[in-house]
Formats: structure tokens, C-alpha cells, sequence
């Protein structure tokens, strides 16, 4: 059974979420960005459900923090958004998150479908925080 981290300040997204898959994971649920960084760093899960808009300290700052945190392994980060316009899921995939899925949630299988792909899929690899070229490749040529 895997964790899933659900970090939504809507207690109906929530429980919507632990519903779904309650029998099937396990679920810990976080109201906040700054609970989720506390418990995440704690007790890392399998996965992260993130919602985008969370008040305060907001979902793509919450992801930023996780990736930058070195005590935190590298996990699936997916945006729950109702940010379903055109160039969201772009942006979001830009700003860290792993993948985009749109709530409400309507279609139970495809969002059961998505969760089984990222906790299947083998951990992905943090990004380069630095990207430094090697001397001959910023040497100036004559």
C-alpha cells in the first residue's frame, strides 16, 4: 500500500480524494503549504497531490521547496487545480510539478489510472539545480 500526501485547503477535496482511493493507499492529508513542507519532510510519501491555489504560500512555492530540500527525496508531485485553461498545465509542469489533474474530480478511473502511472513509475530524477559547462565549452576560440 502507498502513501499519498493530499495538500488541498478544501476539506471536500480531501475527503473526495480518501474516498476514491481509501482501500487502496493510504492517504495523509495537509490544509496547508507550510504542514505539508512539516509533515512531507517527516514522513515523505509515495506521492503528492498538490492543489495550485492554496492561501499563503501557494502550490507552485510549496513544490519549489520540496525540490530544493535535500532531506526530502525526490517523489511525484501532481497539481490538483481547477486551472483547466489553456497553458495551465504547461506552466505547472514548468514550475516543478510532475503532472496536472483537474478537480473536480469527475472520471474516478482516469484519475485512478494517473496515480497508478506515478506509483509505478520509477522515482524521477531531481533536476539540476546548476548547470555548469565544462571549461573548453566556455573557452573563447581563436
Amino acid at each position: 500500500m502507498k502513501t499519498i500526501a493530499v495538500v488541498d485547503d478544501c476539506a471536500d477535496n480531501r475527503l473526495l480524494v480518501r474516498a476514491i482511493v481509501e482501500g487502496e493507499h493510504t492517504v495523509v492529508e495537509y490544509e496547508t503549504g507550510p504542514l505539508a513542507l512539516e509533515g512531507i519532510r517527516r514522513a515523505p510519501p509515495d506521492l503528492v497531490l498538490l492543489d495550485v491555489s492554496l492561501p499563503g504560500m501557494d502550490g507552485p512555492e510549496v513544490v519549489a521547496r520540496l525540490r530544493a530540500d535535500p532531506a526530502v527525496p525526490r517523489m511525484p508531485v501532481l497539481a490538483l487545480t481547477a486551472h483547466a485553461m489553456r497553458g495551465d498545465r504547461e506552466r505547472l509542469l514548468r514550475s516543478g510539478f510532475d503532472d496536472y489533474v483537474v478537480k473536480p474530480i469527475v472520471h474516478e478511473g482516469r484519475f485512478l489510472a494517473t496515480l497508478a502511472r506515478w506509483l509505478a513509475a520509477p522515482t524521477p530524477p531531481a533536476a539540476p539545480t546548476t548547470l555548469i559547462a565544462p571549461p573548453a565549452a566556455i573557452a573563447p576560440t581563436a
